[in-house]
């Protein structure tokens, strides 16, 4: 049987695994619901190892590139997880102070997608902090099932807690000039609008298919947004109208882009949800967007 393409996979799969990934369904769930389409060849494993993310071919920039300072570092939390584990990242050799990055990972924990988003940010100029919301209970596990779980245990807001205080290890940190933005996925987008509403010093926020704050929390946000939604992503995007209304009669600055015919997590490039060219065109904004806002 040849190799599974993109293109061999009803639309309905990807939604039924992004009901999956958002806990919507447990695993036995999705797993019945998936064998409905084990049809003329397919398999239930060849279409889970497909739709599954692969880590080891997808990596950009190398955990050891050699452009790059990057290690993990600990730093204090004391209103969420408190001693959280993140990778910092930054030209090596630098000798001045760069603006910063917060960059926050999905529902899952710092997985290896994540930490290659904070190397890639890295090497445009900037210092970046990738912090591990799972830290309190050992950190990512090595695979996302697991990291849902985990991250299930949490509270939100007491994870929205330790990436503030990313924010202000960044501020203090010798490297960063104190100019710091935020960029976050999926449970992450919601982080980097809160981020906007609780740090009135946050000097841009990019939400990737992010969840949206309440009306009364928008209000609050000082920080330029860029807010990137994928077109398919029904479920986020339902709560984008009341959210631009919010912004708008407050005079909230805003940029908003939605690109058509992809799905949520189209800038993962690990799985088949992603979208080269929309991925691609968003991480430019993204990187223009901060270096604008931070620089």
């Amino acid at each position: 049987m040849r190799p599974l393409k993109k293109e061999d996979i009803n639309q309905e799969i990807f939604d039924l695994y992004d009901d999956y990934a958002h806990n919507k369904i447990d695993r036995r769930q999705f797993l019945e619901k998936l064998s409905i389409y084990a049809i003329g060849g397919l398999t239930v494993s060849s279409l889970l190892s497909f739709i599954s993310p692969n880590y080891v071919d997808s990596i950009l920039v190398k955990p050891d590139d050699e452009r790059l300072e990057s290690k993990y570092i600990t730093y204090e939390s004391p209103k969420g997880g408190g001693s959280i584990k993140g990778l910092l990242s930054q030209p090596d050799n630098n000798t001045k102070k760069l603006p910063g990055i917060v960059v926050v990972h999905e529902n899952r924990g710092l997985n290896p997608y994540i930490e290659d988003v904070g190397r890639r940010a890295a090497l445009e100029g900037f210092i970046t902090l990738a912090p591990d919301a799972l830290t309190p209970f050992g950190g990512y596990p090595g695979n996302d099932d697991d990291g849902r779980e985990l991250q299930k245990k949490r509270d939100r807001f007491e994870m929205l807690e330790d990436f503030i205080a990313a924010f202000n290890y960044l501020k203090s940190h010798n490297n960063c000039d104190g100019n710091i933005g935020v960029v976050g996925f999926c449970f992450g987008g919601w982080i980097a609008n809160m981020m906007a509403v609780r740090i009135p010093e946050l000097k841009a926020s990019v939400p990737f298919y992010g969840g949206q704050p309440s009306d009364e929390e928008a209000v609050q946000i000082k920080a330029p947004l860029l807010l990137q939604y994928a077109g398919l992503d029904t479920r986020v995007n339902a709560g984008w109208p009341a959210y631009e209304t919010t912004l708008k009669e407050h005079n909230i600055e805003y940029t908003v882009y939605f690109y058509p015919d992809v799905n949520h997590g189209f800038h993962n490039n690990t799985t088949p949800r992603f979208d080269k060219e929309a991925a691609d065109l968003a991480w430019n904004r993204t990187i223009a967007f901060f270096k604008e806002k931070l620089k």
